[in-house]
């Protein structure tokens, strides 16, 4: 496709106006070591990651490419992108469904996912954020299948990334019909319980020892969550939408300092949070 002045400014507003080259690996006695290669980004000269020699690169301007086939096959239009840490993975963004709930906005987006360290194949997951107070929460990303995980055929074809979009989008409805159950069933300690259990790992019965070796900084932890999760009940209603945005509040903005999205899409964070909503989802499921 002819790359337009949006697809530049695109680029380069997301921060990933950037290649990557493959070098040769050597011990640090120059020992060349054989079959394998370091990616390196070529703006800053940090490695990314090292592979094998098979690897094959997926630029980022690849990526924007066939987000923007996608945009224009599908009308969604793009929202931007960004990397975490040197750029070991990146990611863009499409808009996706809204809805309003109690006079709050949820807007969804679809995101598209790469790595150069290895961590993840190409692939594409929905994401949300609420807007009253930017909380942020990821859905799996789901990959395209094993054949593109950066190998010489791993070039999708963009009717193969459609089908995935459409399924995306059908998961989202599922996903915004289980939040407004959610937001219609009032909570009760019992479940404010076990999501503090699952938060942060707790058993269910703890003997007096076992509560006394509780971290101090878990405790502590543990007091700033039931802070924000009566913030947002407060807010949003005795129910269990308050309580998951309290859950989704909490990782967003107070479980760590700075941006934690890296962990809530790819790590235990994003895992804990997923698990919560899925069980949430079970006790609404036929109301």
């Amino acid at each position: 496709m002819e790359r337009t002045q949006e697809f530049q400014d695109i680029l380069s507003e997301a921060g990933l106006n950037w290649n990557v080259r493959s070098e040769t690996t050597k011990t640090k006695s120059g020992i060349i070591i054989p079959k394998q290669i370091a990616l390196v980004r070529q703006d800053t000269e940090k490695v990314l990651g090292t592979h094998k020699e098979t690897y094959c690169m997926y630029q980022n301007d690849e990526l924007l490419e066939l987000l923007f086939q996608v945009s224009r096959s599908t009308g969604r239009k793009l929202k931007g992108g960004g990397y975490f840490g040197d750029g070991e993975k990146v990611y863009f963004q499409l808009e996706s469904e809204s809805m309003n709930l109690n006079g709050d906005r949820i807007d969804g987006s679809i995101t598209g996912v790469n790595s150069f360290d290895g961590s993840t194949a190409l692939g594409f997951g929905n994401s949300n954020i609420t807007i009253s107070c930017r909380n942020t929460f990821f859905m799996a990303y789901k990959t395209l299948g094993t054949k593109f995980r950066h190998s010489a055929t791993m070039r999708p074809k963009i009717e193969e990334v459609l089908k995935q979009i459409t399924k995306l989008v059908e998961e989202e409805k599922q996903t915004f019909k289980t939040i407004e159950r959610m937001a219609n069933i009032r909570m009760d300690a019992a479940v404010k319980q076990l999501v503090t259990r699952m938060m942060f790992d707790v058993k269910e019965q703890m003997t007096a020892e076992e509560i006394k070796e509780l971290s101090t900084r878990k405790k502590n932890n543990i007091i700033k969550f039931d802070r924000v999760v009566s913030g947002e009940l407060s807010e949003k209603g005795d129910n269990l939408w308050g309580l998951f945005s309290g859950v989704t509040k909490y990782t967003t903005h107070e479980m760590k300092k700075g941006d934690n999205s890296e962990n809530k899409l790819f790590g235990r964070t994003g895992t804990i949070e997923r698990n919560i909503f899925n069980k949430l989802e079970e006790s609404v499921m036929f109301v």
